[in-house]
C-alpha cells in the first residue's frame, strides 16, 4: 500500500514492514512474517520494480515478527540484512529474556496470534548472515537510511530515518495498536525487555525531522515524532 510519495507499506496494523522506494533502488525496512513475501511480491508488481532492484534490508531489531521473509530474501536474492550489533546474536538464534505479557483481552490476543499463523509466523527462519550497524550510521542503501539506536525494547532495537521518504520507521520502540489488548493510540509496545530504557530512549526520536512515524505494529502516524513520543510517555 503507498502512503506517501517513496513510502509503502506491507501488512497491516497487526504486523507491517516498509519498502522505500526511489530510481536508485528499493530498500526494505524490517521483514514482517514469512507469508509477507506474497505481500512484498504483489506491491513490487504493482510498482512495476522487480525483486532484483532491492539494495537492502534494514532490521528494526531481531524479534519473529520482524525478521519474517529476512532469511529469504538474503538467501534467493543476495540482499544483505542490517542489524544493530547488539541484536546480531537475537537475529540469528532467536534468544531472547523472558518478558511479562502484561495487560491482554482474549479477542485481540487470539486475533494476533491467529494472523501470525495465516502469515506462517511457524516458519521464521533465523538469519544467518547479518551486516551489523551502530548508532549513527547512514547506510549506503537507497534513502541513505540514518541508524537511531533506540535501547529498550531490545538491547539492539533502533529507529531508521529516511529523509526522502520524509519518515522514521521505529519498529517496537512504541506502538500505535497494542497487538495483546486492542487499544489504538501512541502507547509502549508489550513484550519490551527495559520498559524504562524504552521510554528514555524516546528522547533520541523527539529530535527527528519527519511527518512520518511508523510502528511494526498499528496505523502510521501522520505527524512529528516529537508528538507520538510525547502522546507515549503520556500513555505509559
Amino acid at each position: 500500500m503507498k502512503l506517501a510519495p517513496h513510502l509503502h507499506r506491507l501488512g497491516n496494523d497487526i504486523v507491517a514492514s516498509y519498502l522505500i522506494e526511489v530510481p536508485e533502488g528499493i530498500t526494505l525496512i524490517d521483514a514482517g512474517l514469512p507469508g509477507h513475501w506474497n505481500d512484498l511480491k504483489a506491491e513490487l508488481a504493482a510498482i512495476g520494480r522487480p525483486m532484483s532492484d532491492i539494495r537492502g534490508l534494514v532490521l528494526t531489531h531481531g524479534d519473529g515478527d520482524h525478521i519474517g521473509f529476512a532469511e529469504r530474501l538474503r538467501r534467493e536474492t543476495g540482499v544483505p540484512v542490517f542489524i544493530h550489533a547488539a541484536d546480531a546474536h537475537r537475529v540469528r538464534t532467536g534468544e531472547k529474556p523472558k518478558t511479562a505479557m502484561g495487560p491482554a483481552r482474549l479477542g485481540p490476543t487470539l486475533g494476533f496470534f491467529a494472523y501470525g499463523i495465516r502469515k506462517n509466523a511457524l516458519r521464521t527462519h533465523h538469519v544467518s548472515e547479518v551486516v551489523e550497524v551502530a548508532d549513527g550510521d547512514v547506510l549506503d542503501l537507497p534513502g541513505a537510511p540514518v541508524i537511531i539506536g533506540m535501547p529498550g525494547h531490545s538491547p539492539g532495537s533502533i529507529s531508521v530515518h529516511v529523509p526522502v521518504a520524509d519518515a522514521v520507521f521505529v519498529g517496537d520502540a512504541l506502538t500505535t495498536r497494542h497487538v495483546l489488548t486492542g487499544k489504538v493510540g501512541a502507547q509502549p509496545a508489550p513484550f519490551t525487555d527495559e520498559p524504562d530504557t524504552a521510554l528514555a530512549s524516546l528522547d533520541r526520536l523527539a529530535g527527528v525531522s519527519a511527518s512520518w512515524v511508523l510502528p511494526g505494529h498499528g496505523a502510521p502516524w501522520h505527524g512529528s515524532p516529537a508528538d507520538i513520543a510525547a502522546a507515549v510517555r503520556a500513555a505509559g
